[in-house]
């Protein structure tokens, strides 16, 4: 029997995680909430931009509540704690790429005591965080001894990133330096990437100060540049670095970066990807050194198609729901899961897959 699945939120996480449950041989798509009236009442089918499959959208989080389902994928913009419990206590495990992927004993309590009580189980998953920053780094590391240092950065353009209202209003593009410094930026990362930062340290069992050091810098435009949002005119925020760092006698022992960038050209400080472009790249010193690059998940400018970043977080959820739904109840991290794999495409799998 197929795992009844819902949507939650159908963005553009949610539109591909739609797609994804379609394609997965193991899963069934019955529910999916929408946030707009405008979507309501659509088929979940024609909002993922496919052929009709027959489930309604709504906006009443009771019908979901109510609904006979296995798991929801949770991909709204910002998480809603009372959300999460609500449907863990209904009974529905809950995969998410917006928080929870190695929550404290006391900032997880109130989700593991929903989840227990629902007989259910919480992931967090994702990319960055939720994938390259802390899962792949550490399954990296298994290649070398004596670990002494690991790195996860992410190197992108974000002329790429549609959503012009979120760069200059959440991630501070086209404002002054003062106000992206003292946006909300930095706050909404910090949670997701310290939690990387700490699964890290734990795992590779550095002796690491409690803390994790997070730190911003900002570059401005010399010159307009085209984006998404406009022109970023000379003086304003034309690129982000985000840095979260844990620290063995002051010296990092595990450093999580972002680069955001609108473009190479035309920068203050004169910011670059280098020669390998665009790309996620993680790092481990030990015996022996390497670095390993991932390329594809970042777009081109100017290039057509979807952005696959987006789409292989919405992968990793859809991956990551039959083995959440066979976990323990509580919350479980990728330290608790099985490995997790992609499912092989129709016709190409084997017959009765």
């Amino acid at each position: 029997m197929a795992l009844r699945v819902v949507q939650w939120a159908t963005g553009g996480v949610g539109v591909a995680a739609i797609r994804g449950v379609l394609e997965h041989p193991e899963l069934e798509l019955v529910g999916c909430w929408v946030h707009s009236e405008a979507k309501a009442g659509r088929d979940a089918g024609e909002i993922a931009g496919v052929d009709p499959v027959g489930v309604v959208a709504t906006t009443s989080a009771e019908e979901i509540l109510a609904l006979d389902a296995d798991a929801v994928i949770y991909t709204p913009l910002i998480a809603d704690t009372d959300e999460v419990v609500a449907l863990l206590r209904s009974g529905k495990n809950v995969v998410t790429p917006v928080g929870w992927l190695y929550p404290s004993q006391r900032s997880g309590a109130p989700l593991r005591d929903a989840a227990l009580a629902g007989n259910a189980t919480l992931h967090g998953t994702g990319i960055a965080p939720g994938g390259i920053s802390e899962k792949f780094p550490l399954m990296l590391s298994a290649m070398s001894t004596g670990v002494t240092f690991v790195r996860a950065e992410e190197f992108s353009d974000l002329r790429t990133y549609e959503a012009p209202d979120v760069l200059r209003h959440v991630m501070g593009f086209g404002e002054t330096p003062d106000k992206a410094l003292t946006g909300p930026m930095q706050k909404m990362l910090d949670s997701g990437f310290i939690q990387a930062v700490r699964m890290c340290v734990d795992q590779l069992g550095f002796a690491a100060d409690p803390k994790v050091r997070a730190s911003q810098e900002i570059a401005v435009a010399t010159a307009p540049i085209d984006s998404p949002m406009g022109a970023i005119e000379p003086g304003q925020v034309a690129g982000r670095k985000f840095h979260w760092e844990a620290l063995v006698d002051d010296e990092p022992v595990v450093r999580v970066t972002v680069n955001w960038l609108m473009g190479e050209d035309n920068l203050d400080p004169p910011w670059s990807f280098g020669p390998e472009g665009q790309r996620y790249e993680m790092e481990v010193r030990g015996n022996p050194d390497f670095t390993v690059s991932v390329k594809g998940f970042q777009s081109d400018v100017g290039g057509e198609g979807p952005e696959y970043g987006v789409v292989g977080t919405a992968a990793h959820c859809v991956n990551s729901v039959p083995a959440v739904c066979a976990a323990e109840p509580g919350i479980a991290t990728y330290l608790d899961l099985p490995l997790i794999s992609g499912k092989a495409a129709p016709g190409k799998a084997r017959t009765g897959s």
